[in-house]
């Protein structure tokens, strides 16, 4: 008995009439083909897609690029004479597509490709239309990130502040953005200040807003960002860089529920939430009298810890990937993905700078690579090969040796835990076990 072979799709955008008299073929060979205009393609799934180039798509190349990165699948170009006579077709097809063909087509040739192609998709686990992420969305699938959104699903309803702690780069105004989102406020107003990055005396008329002539330059009035935010959230980043005056407002608006613009008189009523985010010891700060221990207490109603990126190392892989395609228009190239040496090389990196060195680190990667994938290199990250490990005891050797191998088969398996365990070779059990030992997951 035979075995049907099974379906694998195919989508062809614009196709031409070569296109067309190539189809039934590719269809008795097991492909399940669909086409589509370039305007709609990217409401369709495909393992693999073929795209008829033509002048204006190089003229205006953002369509193209939009539908190849958000497809996370292989593509071919089909080229006619007049498309290879333009002087950067070249350029352009190298770093988008998977191959090309000119017409009229090799028949055997393209189902070649075509085999090529989907192999490629699948050995890198593409084969369906990319989503893209929002930009204000927690990834990850690690135990600290699933605690985390846990929490915030928790106390995203409520109206009491919320003090974020964690190192910087952590994602501490995502966490912020998240509580709004899920508040009963997310209609309302998002107004998020930096502490530490405005001059402190600009800092009061920021926060506060000021009327016409209260100080040289205040030629009419300001509202400033609380009274901005009325109704919704006012996020303060970086409390603890507010000087110590201004903390003394900032208490009695909380206390109050009004404020007074600089050069005015009249209180006005602001009603919003406020949540607030520090990468430092404000319980020291107290202690060394540069933080108003009764701010603290009115800001630190309910508590959220972010976790630094070398405690969530199974997230690696999903957010270098999804910075991998959040940056692709940026840098104007292709999302890659990442070579074994790069995954390895990130995966032994301690990240000072969290997720936020790792989204640069990622968009460097991205304008450096030569290759179709991002390498170590590109990263600016040490090649494990060229790794000096220095001498240590055996019971070293060893910890050094369980924690790579779990970092390593969770870079590939985070999304299946039994998968990863079976590949190291070890019970479920165990494995959860090291993942403990070594406070990985």
């Amino acid at each position: 008995m035979i075995e049907t072979p099974a379906l694998r799709r195919l989508l062809v955008v614009d196709p031409c009439d070569d296109c067309h008299r190539l189809l039934p073929g590719l269809r008795s060979v097991g492909w399940d083909v669909d086409s589509s205009s370039l305007e709609n393609a990217t409401d369709l799934t495909c393992d693999v897609g073929l795209l008829r180039l033509q002048p204006f798509h190089l003229e205006r190349p953002e369509p193209v690029k939009e539908l190849i990165s958000r497809s996370g699948t292989e593509w071919i170009a089909v080229l006619d004479q007049e498309i290879l006579r333009l002087q950067n077709v070249g350029d352009f097809v190298c770093e988008w597509f998977f191959d090309f063909h000119t017409l009229p087509f090799d028949v055997s040739r393209v189902q070649v490709t075509l085999g090529r192609a989907f192999g490629m998709a699948r050995l890198r686990g593409k084969g369906t239309i990319h989503v893209q992420q929002n930009e204000h969305e927690l990834l990850g699938d690690s135990k600290p990130v699933r605690e985390l959104r846990k929490l915030l699903s928790k106390l995203a309803p409520t109206e009491s502040p919320v003090l974020i702690r964690g190192e910087s780069g952590t994602g501490k105004e995502l966490v912020a953005r998240t509580l709004h989102k899920q508040s009963q406020r997310h209609n309302k107003p998002f107004v998020a200040i930096n502490c530490g990055a405005i001059p402190e005396h600009l800092i009061q008329s920021e926060l506060f807003g000021h009327e016409k002539g209260a100080f040289t330059g205040a030629h009419q009035r300001k509202v400033g960002r609380i009274e901005a935010a009325n109704g919704g959230t006012l996020f303060l980043d970086e409390i603890g860089d507010l000087p110590l005056e201004l903390q003394a407002h900032l208490l009695r608006f909380l206390q109050e529920k009004h404020i007074e613009r600089v050069g005015g008189g009249q209180p006005i009523p602001v009603d919003v939430r406020v949540l607030a985010a520090t990468h430092v010891d404000l319980e020291d700060m107290i202690e060394k009298n540069r933080f108003r221990e009764d701010l603290y207490y009115r800001l630190n109603v309910l508590q959220v810890d972010t976790a630094p990126l070398r405690e969530r190392l199974a997230d690696l892989s999903m957010l270098a990937n999804h910075f991998s395609h959040f940056y692709s228009h940026e840098t104007g190239r292709r999302p890659r993905s990442f070579s074994d040496d790069a995954l390895i090389a990130m995966g032994k990196h301690d990240w000072p700078g969290n997720v936020r060195e790792l989204a640069n680190r990622v968009r460097r990667g991205l304008v450096l690579a030569e290759g179709r994938q991002i390498e170590a290199r590109d990263l600016g990250l040490i090649s494990h090969h060229t790794i000096a490990v220095p001498m240590g005891t055996l019971e070293n050797y060893k910890d050094r040796a369980e924690r790579q191998a779990l970092c390593d088969v969770l870079n590939r398996h985070s999304d299946n835990l039994s998968i990863a365990a079976k590949v190291l070779g070890i019970s479920r059990p165990t494995f959860y076990r090291l993942l403990h030992k070594h406070q990985i997951r």
